[in-house]
């Protein structure tokens, strides 16, 4: 491995690290606009990751599964934010 792909991989092991943080905001978090930042802000934080594992190891064909997940993070923070507002939850 070259010294691009170690450092990649260590940007992508942040990534991950600051994602397990957040998951304390996701459970804790004390309203439901929390809940919805967190889980958007882990799913960013995967696709990053993908990402940067893709371009570590040169396999292009992992970008593409990125992409999908950034399409569905995108729509789940939609729908969530959606149903928080039809159901009342916002002040």
């Amino acid at each position: 491995m070259t010294l691009v792909s170690d450092v990649l991989l260590a940007a992508a092991a942040g990534f991950v690290l600051v994602s397990l943080v957040l998951v304390y905001r996701l459970v804790r978090g004390p309203t439901m606009q929390d809940r919805v930042i967190a889980v958007n802000v882990i799913g960013s934080n995967i696709v990053i990751t993908i990402a940067l594992v893709a371009a570590a190891t040169d396999s292009p064909g992992a970008l593409d599964i990125a992409i999908v997940y950034a399409l569905l993070n995108f729509l789940m923070s939609i729908a969530i934010s959606k149903f928080t507002v039809e159901r009342g939850g916002v002040l």
